[in-house]
């Protein structure tokens, strides 16, 4: 599942937490530009703080979710942040995600030029492309609780988490067989 920062962790902000607490089966990548870009640039969930938006014209003063250190402490199977331009990296991150099961998320950095790079000063997608590849550093041991994404600070990057644990519907399954026995087994449990 693709969806924006502001949409998957404003408005489905609850689902998001809840799936992952779970062990849902599924692979959200989240395309973080930092504002509501399909609407006019408003405040996100993951605006940097003293960052600009339509909204907080003199900056935003609200800190903004670490998604990665989310994620991982709602239970996540699969953890990564990457930008747009470390291609390789988030296609090997993605094929890795991939080949696990339960909830996975992959956060992608992305230059949005229009709203947020004009709004600050941040210039056209070809600047902010170069301003990722300066201030990346890849840490796949990263403590998650310190890599809040500060507005023109750095970005760290990486496979974060992987773990394997069972899925809700193995956890459903496993605890039905027990409850039910051999009827539940000639049943052939839930899918």
């Amino acid at each position: 599942m693709f969806s924006g920062d502001g949409d998957l962790f404003s408005i489905g902000g609850n689902h998001f937490i809840h799936a992952a607490r779970r062990n849902i089966d599924i692979l959200v990548i989240c395309v973080n530009n930092f504002n509501y870009a399909m609407t006019g640039g408003q405040v996100a969930p993951t605006t940097p703080c003293l960052a600009n938006a339509s909204t907080m014209p003199h900056g935003n003063f609200e800190h903004p979710f670490n998604l990665p250190f989310l994620a991982a402490s709602c239970g996540s199977s699969y953890v990564a942040r990457w930008t747009a331009l470390d291609v390789r990296r988030l296609t090997n991150s993605l094929a890795k995600a991939m080949q696990r099961k339960g909830f996975r998320f992959v956060e992608v950095i992305s230059p949005c030029p229009t709203l947020y790079g004009r709004r600050n000063r941040l210039g056209d997608g070809l600047a902010q492309y170069k301003f990722y590849r300066g201030s990346t550093v890849i840490d796949d041991n990263a403590d998650l609780a310190e890599i809040d994404l500060d507005f023109k600070g750095r970005i760290v990057a990486g496979d974060f988490v992987d773990r394997t644990k069972p899925t809700f519907i193995e956890q459903m399954n496993a605890r039905f067989r027990q409850v039910f026995g051999d009827a539940y087994k000639d049943w052939g449990g839930i899918k």
